[in-house]
Order: structure tokens, then C-alpha cells, then sequence
């Protein structure tokens, strides 16, 4: 909605004046973080595409005709720099599904590029932290892994279309002007996101916005088995499809590839996309300190874990504030 100030700080800044500017594109810049990411599935892309639609809004400030549309004006430099580049880079997913699955006895196999993974998103970095519960549940839940992984499914302009419509609520006039589409094609494409999205996200459980007394205490007694090595209690926790398939396999690939003698793992909460998520850090044998190893992403199911999701690439998890080292 137009308001005199910011009328007076568009006006300044189509002049030239670099800290009404400023001033101006402050509020957005995280929720315009947040909806790059939802488009990309890169945090570290949504930073650069960012930047790049304020440079860009800076370059073209004088073709802006109405004050009052500035927040919409910068949403359609994004969307369309994100579907720009998302004609240049391969559908992401997650870490566990560039794999198909695996035997636990088997060798892992070779790490590939680190680019076609979705990269976890920090909770503090989520746009109105000051809005009601409610709707702070319901940002949780659009950027959850979960929502991420169903939206890579969508071509580029699905998911640009089903973000500006369901997500922000833009009208589709506007959408279709932005996306240089008719309203009957962008009505058109959201019905066919929409149900491709009900058939991936389907079953799935919404996060908890804030955790809930029996999920504290689940997470409590993760942390608990995971320090002291307990295989069973810690299978026992888990869904029998939250990792490997099967329990059995699951104790397997604790027991051979990370319960292993001589070294020692302690955990760090924290939360990424709406959901619980620990620092993982490590100690080897004659080690001083635990150093900082990964970051494991839980969705919680009734009174399990339902899956677990971890990022071991730690340039993909720069903007978690998690310290480098633990004391031993």
C-alpha cells in the first residue's frame, strides 16, 4: 500500500539519493531472500539473485511510475532473474534422493557435484519472525524440505506461478502481466502446480512453528542416543522409511559407517526450513575438540522421526550460526 513516506523515498531515490534507496528496499530484502530460495533451492543463489535485483531496481528506479507498487515492482525483477537462471541449472533435490537406494553393505558411492542439492535454509532468516503463530506455522510450512523438493518437480514458470499466486497472493492479472502470459494460461498452469503438488506433498505433516512439549522431548532423547551410540534405542526412533529402508538396514549403516570405534559425535540444536535441526559435530580419537561436521534436518511424524536429512557439505552451511569447534 502506498504511504506518504514511502512515496517521499521512492521519489528521493528515482533522484539519485543512494540512502533513501536504502532505506527503501530494506524491509524486503529477507522476504525476497526467502522467495529467491523457494524458486532456486539454493540459499547461496537467492543471496547473489538478490543482490542482483537491487542493482537492478537501482538501474531501472526511473521506469518505476507508481510509488505505491515498489514492493511488487521489485517481486517481479526477482521472479523473473530467478526463472533466468533456473534455464541454466539442473533440478535440485535432496542429498539421499541423488542416489538410488542402496545397499548399507555396499561402498558409498562417489559424492556427486554439490550444485544439484538443495541447500538448508536457517529459520533465522525467515521473513515477519514477528508475525502471529499462525502465520508463522504456515511460512514453516512453505519452505519445509519437503515443500522444496515437491516445487523442483514444477517447470520454472509453474513454480514461479504457484509462488506469486498461492504463496504471495498477487492477483493473476498481475501475474500474468509480469510473466508476459494471458490470466487464462497463469489460471491455467496454477491448477496443474497445484495438483502435482497435492500428489507429491501428500501425507506429509505440516511443522511445528513452535515445538510442541511432546516433540521437545523427542528431539531430547535424539540427542541422548545419538551421543551415547544407542543403535537400538536410536533405530527405535526412527520410521522404518526415514532413512535407509528398513530397520535393519538402518543399524547397519549405524553401525559400520558412523558409530564407530574411536570416534565420538555430539549435537548442537538448531532449526532449518520450519523444522528441528542439529549441528552435527565429530571427535576423533585423541582429538581436543569436536569439530563441526554437518547439519541434520528431522521431520517429526506423530512420535517418531519420520525422516532425516543430512547436509555434510559445509560451504552449503555458512549462514548457520553454529561455532566451528566444541570443547571436548
Amino acid at each position: 500500500m502506498e504511504t506518504p513516506t514511502q512515496t517521499s523515498l521512492v521519489l528521493a531515490a528515482q533522484a539519485g539519493d543512494q540512502m533513501a534507496f536504502e532505506a527503501l528496499v530494506g524491509p524486503y530484502r529477507r522476504e525476497l531472500l526467502v522467495h529467491c530460495y523457494r524458486m532456486l533451492g539454493s540459499l547461496h543463489d537467492a543471496e547473489d539473485l538478490v543482490q542482483e535485483t537491487l542493482l537492478r531496481a537501482w538501474e531501472k528506479r526511473a521506469t518505476l511510475t507508481s510509488p505505491g507498487s515498489y514492493r511488487a515492482w521489485l517481486y517481479r525483477i526477482a521472479t523473473n532473474l530467478c526463472l533466468n537462471t533456473l534455464t541454466r541449472v539442473p533440478r535440485r533435490s535432496l542429498p539421499p534422493d541423488t542416489y538410488p537406494q542402496s545397499d548399507p553393505s555396499s561402498p558409498v558411492p562417489l559424492r556427486l557435484r554439490e550444485p544439484i542439492w538443495l541447500e538448508p535454509f536457517p529459520d533465522e532468516l525467515l521473513a515477519d519472525r514477528q508475525a502471529d503463530p499462525e502465520d508463522r506455522a504456515l511460512q514453516s510450512e512453505r519452505i519445509t524440505l519437503a515443500f522444496l523438493v515437491a516445487l523442483q518437480h514444477l517447470t520454472p514458470a509453474q513454480r514461479a506461478i504457484l509462488l506469486l499466486r498461492e504463496v504471495l497472493e498477487w492477483p493473476a492479472v498481475e501475474v500474468a502481466e509480469w510473466l508476459h502470459l494471458s490470466v487464462p494460461a497463469v489460471n491455467s498452469a496454477l491448477q496443474r502446480a497445484r495438483r502435482a503438488l497435492h500428489q507429491l506433498h501428500e501425507g506429509s505433516e505440516a511443522p511445528f512453528a513452535e515445538p510442541r512439549p511432546h516433540v521437545h522431548a523427542l528431539l531430547e532423547r535424539y540427542m541422548t542416543l545419538w551421543e551415547q551410540a544407542d543403535i537400538p534405542g536410536f533405530v527405535a526412533l526412527l520410521r522404518e522409511d526415514a532413512w535407509f529402508q528398513g530397520r535393519a538396514a538402518i543399524a547397519t549403516v549405524l553401525s559400520t559407517r558412523i558409530f564407530t570405534p574411536g570416534r565420538q559425535r555430539r549435537l548442537l540444536p538448531t532449526r532449518a526450513n520450519g523444522s528441528p535441526a542439529f549441528g552435527l559435530y565429530q571427535r576423533e580419537a585423541g582429538a581436543d575438540v569436536y569439530q563441526f561436521f554437518g547439519l541434520i534436518v528431522l521431520d517429526v511424524v506423530g512420535e517418531q522421526i519420520g525422516s532425516l536429512v543430512a547436509f555434510l557439505e559445509l560451504s552449503s552451511l555458512s549462514s548457520f550460526a553454529l561455532p566451528a569447534t566444541l570443547p571436548s
